[in-house]
């Protein structure tokens, strides 16, 4: 398996194949008049920059008609058409811009290494900055000669560890958009943190009065503040919408004509088949009620904490939990199409879409960093 540390900007491989054309076929869902839909999980999205990049890189293939990428889930959402019988080369498309991708599965995982490491990086510039303003505070209230000397060196020696290790987040992202020929909101970020820290070292070796090594870290602290929030807010979001999807079963009993019974996968399951429902079950796909009386937990639907009856007749959605009785049901539409998982490609819409404000930081934010510097370097 392959994937991208958002965190370091490096691809780990582990002996991964390329997705063939196969698979892409196979993962998508057919939404009529030959278009089909890809979902796409792209870890190396983080900012309004690589949004913009990948939905144009995307839209720019032959038979795509549109790409959406929703940040928080760090998935693009591609439309596309077959040329001459096969996919888009989406994954191609996307590592040639330095975004690797794979197909998108809701996967649970007990631990966030991102977040680890950003915590991990914030707490090191905040003792350093800490620190460092402390020193300054004496510098600021008249120190002079030797003494301010002696505490701009020690300042340096605080602010070495902040620059290196918790300015790598920035400095890696900015490097691995730069390798690439585009930019994003952490080259200013490098360049200014990078270029305070150096004037100051050379001003403290010296002699000068004024070092800055205390807006340095001090910055890189407030930054990662903000990154570590925004990471933790969008996480919730993530785990909102994957824990909807988790209510899906993975399979359905199916009642073969014979009277047999047969668990399947859940994408096997074709409108019009009996599938049995035991208490404690979840209902697999929509359907009615053909036989049994059961109690439904239909809180999913309506919000009523209260269980409603089920009998023959009676519609049901997928999602909800059968709680006292058996029930078979005949079902009335694929898993792709069902109750449930329309409500989660609503709740991805809801969550992904960007109001007309966040449009314009998006443009402005891809037009910044070149705009700036070249005002800067002319100056």
């Amino acid at each position: 398996m392959s994937f991208y540390s958002s965190a370091d900007g490096r691809l780990k491989i582990e002996a991964a194949p390329p997705i063939a054309a196969e698979e892409i076929l196979l993962a998508s869902r057919d939404l009529g008049d030959g278009t089909r839909q890809t979902d796409l999980s792209v870890p190396g999205i983080r900012c309004g920059g690589c949004m913009a990049a990948v939905e144009r890189t995307l839209k720019a293939l032959d038979g795509v008609a549109s790409a959406r990428v929703n940040l928080s889930t760090k998935r693009v959402a591609v439309r596309w058409q077959p040329v001459g019988g096969a996919p888009p080369n989406l994954v191609g498309a996307l590592e040639r811009i330095g975004y690797p991708a794979h197909l998108f599965s809701f996967e649970n995982d007990a631990k966030d290494p991102e977040l680890s490491r950003l915590l991990k990086s914030l707490a090191v510039a905040g003792f350093c900055a800490m620190n460092i303003m402390l020193l300054s505070v004496s510098v600021w209230f008249g120190a002079d000669g030797g003494t301010r000397q002696a505490f701009h060196l020690v300042s340096a020696l605080l602010a070495f560890p902040a620059i290196l290790y918790s300015g790598r987040i920035f400095y890696l992202s900015a490097w691995s958009a730069l390798r690439h020929g585009r930019t994003n909101m952490d080259v200013p970020i490098s360049i200014g943190v990078t270029l305070a820290f150096g004037l100051s070292l050379y001003d403290t070796l010296h002699g000068a009065p004024h070092a800055y090594f205390d807006a340095a870290t001090t910055l890189l602290f407030f930054l990662l503040i903000g990154r570590t929030l925004d990471h933790v807010m969008r996480e919730k979001a993530r785990s909102a919408v994957s824990g909807l999807a988790r209510l899906a079963p993975v399979g359905a009993t199916v009642v073969n004509a014979d009277g047999t019974r047969q668990y399947v996968p859940i994408t096997a399951v074709e409108p019009g088949a009996i599938l049995f429902i035991a208490p404690g079950d979840r209902i697999p796909v929509d359907g009615i009620v053909e036989t049994g009386s059961s109690d439904l937990d239909r809180s999913l639907v309506s919000g009523e904490s209260a269980p409603g009856p089920a009998m023959p007749g009676t519609a049901v959605q997928a999602g909800l939990m059968n709680l006292t009785g058996p029930l078979t049901t005949k079902a009335t539409a694929h898993a792709e199409n069902s109750f449930l998982a329309e409500m989660v490609r609503m709740m991805e819409a809801a969550e992904g879409g960007r109001a007309r404000y966040r449009r314009l930081a998006d443009r402005a934010s891809a037009l910044y960093s070149p705009v700036v510097h070249t005002i800067a370097v002319v100056s």
